[in-house]
């Protein structure tokens, strides 16, 4: 599948913003408005009310950890292949901090990014939808990205944070790495806009956190044990114990130890 009206790579521009609100909601913004193109990237020193899974909020240092947002314009991909953008810039994010951080680096489901049992990095993407001769048309995706870097602390709200200077022991220049991250990105968005979904969900499957293994799951009130299979191209995570199982993004939430 290609995608000749797309112009600009991601990362290109990339605006520096000192102080907002939330990158996703300023991009978005952006791109509603037509001010800004597919590929454009918007790198916060500070946000004051970043959004991550759920309605939670996303907390961070100024200046210490990425906060970005681009902007994605889905082009001829139908919507029911939302899952595989997430699954893309899951591995664009997971590449990118494994190069710093190890091979202990996984693909937490949905897209949060784990090094060892500690959260490195959340990805949140918000999607706009047009209706056009009573079809939906994708028309827009932000891809919100907060990845910690710099942050030696964290607020005790936050129960398994993890940074790359909390793993290296070195300081970073995040804007930098910033930069680099949009690199990964476009990495693999190009591999989904030639149609090559298949290979995305096999390393995202390589990627796992914890796949092939036991974990406790909750779903609602109950807590129960299941073995991690994979990921289905929708994606509901598959768990087999009594039953094969498959549950949606939200259905259930990791009991982590």
């Amino acid at each position: 599948m290609s995608h000749p009206a797309i112009l600009h790579t991601i990362g290109r521009p990339l605006t520096v913003l000192p102080s907002v609100d939330s990158t996703n909601n300023y991009a978005m913004a952006l791109a509603i408005e037509g001010k800004a193109k597919h590929g454009a990237a918007f790198f916060a020193l500070e946000q004051t009310a970043g959004k991550g899974q759920r309605g939670r909020q996303w907390l961070t240092a100024p200046g210490d950890n990425i906060i970005l947002s681009t902007i994605i314009k889905p082009g001829e991909l139908p919507f029911y292949q939302q899952f595989l953008l997430s699954a893309a810039m899951a591995l664009s994010c997971y590449e990118f901090f494994k190069n710093y951080a190890g091979d202990e680096t996984r693909i937490k489901w949905p897209n949060d990014i784990y090094w060892r049992d500690r959260k490195a990095a959340g990805i949140l993407i918000e999607n706009r939808l047009e209706t056009a001769g009573g079809q939906a048309i994708w028309d827009w995706a932000i891809v919100g990205m907060g990845v910690n870097i710099n942050q030696a602390r964290f607020d005790g709200a936050f129960r398994n944070p993890v940074s790359l200077k909390q793993i290296t022991g070195r300081n970073f220049d995040v804007q930098a790495l910033a930069t680099t991250l949009c690199e990964y990105q476009e990495k693999w968005w190009k591999k989904l806009s030639a149609g090559e979904g298949r290979d995305i969900l096999r390393a995202y499957h390589e990627a796992m956190y914890r796949i092939g293994e036991k974990v406790k799951l909750k779903k609602d009130s109950s807590v129960f044990e299941t073995n991690v299979c994979g990921v289905t191209e929708q994606g509901q995570l598959h768990t087999k114990d009594v039953m094969d199982r498959y549950f949606a993004v939200g259905e259930v939430e990791w009991v982590l130890d």
